[in-house]
């Protein structure tokens, strides 16, 4: 096995490729952890997790629950990518820690499925957001033969934020600042507002739901959930390699920014169950909208619409600026296709790496009318690999005792394990749940094989 990318290989006959150049601060590396993870989940996930536990007490429990539980992955990942800041994070651990073949079986299922299936899905989800709006209504009609405008502006916002990405992560980081940061202005307006209303009650806290699921099936459902709200803090770790000051910025981002997206993830809940009882909650999809729309009426139905729309369109920009780095790490080391490690002379971004996501996810946009199926085939993987990379803090500890560690993960080796035991059990939750989409998510994987012999023939052994 060749060496970890800590300087990359030459890839090309005579062409030296370079390493992305190191300008994103601290803000920039907070506000792509909060902004990544605050998407539309905030908005609509209590719906599901009271109907799943039927109770306020237990919502709050679940939430805890999973912001510890991600906390305690961030914590584990702030070790490993303060020890090794290099573009491509998770995969740069797991193939240091476990040899070629399996990091790129993890460049691959990213590269393959899970980010292109991420950007059609938040895309899609955002032009569903703004069909809200009258503006909009038009975005579900026919565009050219079955397919939709809504697919057509999917594609258009797809290649807007490549672009913004395309012209320089400096650029989508500054962007990725201010939007985040209004973001969560949005947010503490829309608690404001629920707290402030005289239709509120505290009473609402004590009401409960009867026909909820209960008992372990239904809280491990609530806290899937709270999962997927929070999912997205490892994103991070994909542009290390363009973070200044990685020993201080990436534990600080990682951490601080889990904390942010808590509280206002509590706030927000709590905001929603102050206006609305239980069974209200469990009735409506969208109850961050009924509750403002009983304290404002359309006008703050519209107000939270716009929050969710402003949330989405910004961890789009975290996911495509993360995801295309999976690839360019593994074609520096060798292991995809030259052409992916290149970097634009001028805005020195991964182009291609960009555009090739880009065309991925737009196929994916045109093919395919609805993306939750196709989004459920990347779960059994992201929590496969999640569970992995976990585990090479322990490898790395017993393999290079000795290694600078600017930040070692507080609590070893008892959050860490807590951690990958916890992943191990969401991954079998998500294997019994939908068994066909993970066999399908497995096979998808396992393809990557054939395709990883063909590369280290052809490119290795050059």
């Amino acid at each position: 096995m060749s060496q970890p990318s800590a300087v990359h290989a030459n890839l090309a006959s005579n062409e030296v490729t370079h390493q992305l150049p190191r300008v994103l601060g601290g803000s920039h590396a907070l506000a792509i952890v909060v902004g990544t993870i605050i998407g539309s989940g905030i908005f609509l996930v209590p719906a599901e997790m009271m109907q799943a536990v039927g109770s306020s007490s237990l919502v709050y429990l679940a939430w805890i629950v999973g912001g510890l539980l991600s906390l305690f992955g961030a914590m584990t990942y702030a070790e490993l990518g303060s020890m090794m800041p290099y573009a491509g994070g998770e995969y740069v651990y797991l193939r240091g820690a476990y040899g070629d073949r399996t990091g790129f079986l993890y460049m691959w299922t990213w590269f393959a499925v899970a980010k292109p299936a991420s950007v059609a899905s938040v895309t899609s989800g955002l032009a569903r957001t703004l069909g809200i709006f009258a503006a909009f209504h038009w975005l579900e009609t026919p565009a050219v033969g079955p397919i939709l405008w809504s697919q057509l502006f999917a594609i258009a916002v797809t290649w807007l934020i490549t672009g913004l990405n395309y012209l320089g992560i400096k650029k989508a980081g500054d962007f990725q600042v201010v939007f985040t940061t209004l973001k969560a202005i949005l947010i503490l307006i829309v608690v404001g507002f629920c707290f402030s209303s005289a239709l509120g009650s505290w009473g609402n806290f004590a009401t409960s739901l009867p026909q909820a699921t209960g008992g372990l099936k239904g809280f491990m459902i609530a806290l899937i959930a709270t999962l997927w709200a929070y999912d997205g803090w490892n994103d991070l770790t994909m542009v290390a390699g363009e973070v200044k000051q990685p020993e201080r910025n990436l534990p600080f981002a990682l951490i601080g920014g889990l904390f942010i997206v808590g509280a206002l993830f509590m706030g927000t809940n709590a905001a929603i169950q102050y206006i609305l009882p239980a069974t209200k909650i469990a009735a409506t999809p969208r109850p961050a909208v009924a509750a403002l729309s009983v304290v404002a009426g359309p006008a703050g139905a519209a107000f939270v619409a716009a929050g969710m729309a402003l949330s989405i369109f910004v961890t789009l920009n975290g996911t495509i600026m993360s995801g295309a780095r999976i690839p360019f790490a593994a074609a520096q080391d060798k292991l995809f296709f030259p052409s992916f490690a290149t970097i634009h002379p001028r805005f020195k971004s991964p182009s291609v790496s960009l555009i090739v996501q880009a065309v991925l996810s737009s196929i994916l946009l045109i093919a395919l009318g609805h993306f939750q199926q196709l989004f459920e085939l990347a779960v059994f993987a992201e929590w496969l690999f999640y569970m992995l990379t976990a585990t090479t803090v322990f490898v790395y500890r017993r393999r290079q005792p000795n290694a600078a560690r600017p930040y070692r993960v507080w609590g070893y080796p008892l959050l860490p394990a807590i951690f990958i035991v916890s992943a191990a059990a969401v991954l079998y939750s998500s294997f019994v749940g939908n068994m066909q989409g993970s066999l399908i998510g497995t096979g998808l994987i396992l393809l990557g094989l054939p395709l990883y012999e063909w590369i280290k023939r052809r490119y290795q052994s050059a």
